[in-house]
């Protein structure tokens, strides 16, 4: 959990309650539509898609590293889902919006988290980068909607209340 969100939580009780939801949500729901839509649509194996997220620290030797790269890709996964969950409850204490408009509100944290784990920390790791193809972003992007924006928007609203 980053400062942010550490220092939110001691000022108001029931954060980490939301945080929790909404990070364990998130979380199963964005690797479990991963692993549908490229396990069954493209024929990656769950191993390869694990290993795939740790290669963001690992390189391509994350593809050699079996079984333990392949856990070392699921918990980098929910590090990632508990850190977008942190950052919006903290936003969500300084911006009434989030709680009170929580589907627009997630739909657009959605949106935005594709974008910045797109061009941020995709780029700035040691992922394997592939060429850019529409129907792959127009995936990744409804995924982070239906998956990523709105579970960790609604647990926000439904917990810290």
């Amino acid at each position: 959990m980053n400062s942010a969100a550490t220092a939110v939580l001691a000022r108001k009780p029931g954060g980490g309650i939301a945080i929790v939801w909404a990070g364990l949500t998130c979380g199963v729901m964005d690797i479990t539509a991963a692993l549908v839509v490229y396990g069954l649509v493209y024929g990656v194996p769950p191993i390869h898609l694990l290993q795939g997220i740790a290669a963001g620290l690992l390189g391509r030797e994350a593809f050699r590293g079996g079984l333990a790269t392949a856990v070392l890709g699921l918990f980098c996964h929910f590090v990632i889902a508990f850190g977008a969950a942190s950052v919006y409850f903290a936003l969500s204490r300084k911006i009434s919006f989030l709680l009170e408009h929580a589907v627009v509100s997630g739909v657009l944290y959605g949106v935005a988290v594709y974008f910045f784990m797109q061009l941020v920390v995709v780029h700035f790791s040691a992922a394997v980068k592939y060429p850019f193809q529409w129907k792959l972003t127009i995936i990744g992007i409804v995924i982070h909607i239906f998956c990523v924006g709105l579970p960790i928007a609604l647990m926000v609203r439904k917990y810290s209340n």
